[in-house]
């Protein structure tokens, strides 16, 4: 039988954490994702499922905890927002050059600095293309809705322990904060057996030590393994790309937005073709990889594309890319905290389309 509940998005992804076998969440409390950490102290897991959850004294210390629990091989997650994602850089990092599997959420915030506690997706490019030092990649996910939040949470770990590397979840405060029906998933056990060949569980005499670490002295030994990085990040290009299509098919303007900002184009799309206007929504669901081949096609097919975000325009220099000039590309975006309204999207549509999208 089916459970349905009505929670909240940051609430979805505590529950979901739970009931994937997660043995620990390491986190911190920032606004506007301290539900998850508030609602995994609430259940106590630790008495149902054994999951540990404990809150660490900094971001830096709880993105540290999750590389040492993810070195023994177990399902760790953590989750922030905008500022303290920041401080989790360098520990991020670290666990992708170790070659380690764990789930990070980031519920983005406004910026830069401090900034707000309202909506925003301004990290995009500190997720998409590495936000730490190094030649690394994370698998970003990108959900749009409560219920998605959950599933995510669920795939997020298949995800990261099938490559060995992190994965993030890339929400906003929009969806982190908001009320949906979320149809949850059963309890999943707790793994018990691990991967003796590269996870730190004890050595036994017949084989050489595992050592979880990201350093490398010999700049012949770095580059092989960052060679052996790139092809699997290469792999992930070309097995694990996720879109959604919206009335794409005659579409002769294409609006390309993900997570909140895809919700609120839908109903934009919905307005424009109500005048007559054949627009269509493209949603990549991962951000990296992102779609770039899928959205390419677009390119011989629409007069103009329009990127949705709320940030000054991040994802629109891989729009740009994917079409590869057939198309001109322009970008629609609120900022600071301030959430994208349809009738404006549908504002800034009409205006390019008058305009000639030049």
């Amino acid at each position: 039988m089916k459970e349905l509940r009505l929670m909240k998005g940051n609430e979805a992804i505590a529950e979901a954490a739970i009931r994937a076998g997660a043995d620990a969440y390491f986190g911190y409390p920032i606004t506007p994702q301290s539900e998850v950490l508030e609602y995994l102290m609430a259940q106590r897991p630790e008495t149902t499922t054994g999951m540990i959850v404990l809150q660490a004294e900094s971001e830096v210390a709880a993105i540290n905890m999750v590389y040492g629990a993810a070195a023994t091989g177990k399902r760790v997650l953590t989750s922030s927002s905008s500022p303290g994602m920041s401080l989790k850089q360098e520990g991020i990092s670290y666990i992708a050059g170790a070659e380690l599997p764990c789930l990070i959420v980031n519920v983005v915030r406004g910026g830069p600095g401090l900034g707000t506690i309202q909506p925003s997706q301004a990290d995009y490019f500190q997720s998409t293309k590495g936000g730490g030092h190094g030649d690394y990649r994370l698998l970003v996910l990108a959900p749009a809705s409560v219920q998605e939040m959950s599933d995510f949470v669920k795939l997020g770990f298949e995800l990261a322990f099938k490559y060995r590397n992190p994965v993030l979840i890339l929400s906003d405060g929009v969806i982190g904060q908001m009320m949906e029906k979320v149809e949850l998933f059963e309890q999943q056990e707790r793994v018990s057996t691990y991967d003796p060949t590269w996870t730190l569980t004890g050595k036994p005499k017949e084989r050489e030590r595992n050592i979880a670490t990201s350093l490398e002295l010999d700049p012949y030994r770095q580059e092989k393994h960052n060679i052996k990085l790139q092809a699997k990040y290469t792999a992930m290009e070309e097995n694990e790309v996720r879109y959604e299509e919206f009335n794409c098919d005659d579409a002769e303007y294409l609006i390309v937005a993900y997570g909140s900002s895809a919700r609120i184009s839908q109903k934009a799309v919905q307005l424009a073709r109500a005048k007559g206007i054949k627009a269509g929504l493209f949603r990549p669901i991962t951000l990296f990889p992102f779609p770039k081949n899928e959205i390419n096609k677009f390119g011989s097919q629409v007069k103009g594309i329009l990127s949705v975000e709320m940030s000054a325009g991040q994802m629109i220099e891989d729009i740009q890319l994917a079409v590869a000039g057939k198309v001109n590309v322009k970008h629609f975006g609120r900022y600071g905290g301030v959430v994208t309204a349809p009738d404006e999207v549908l504002e800034t549509l009409e205006k390019h389309i008058s305009g000639g999208w030049k």
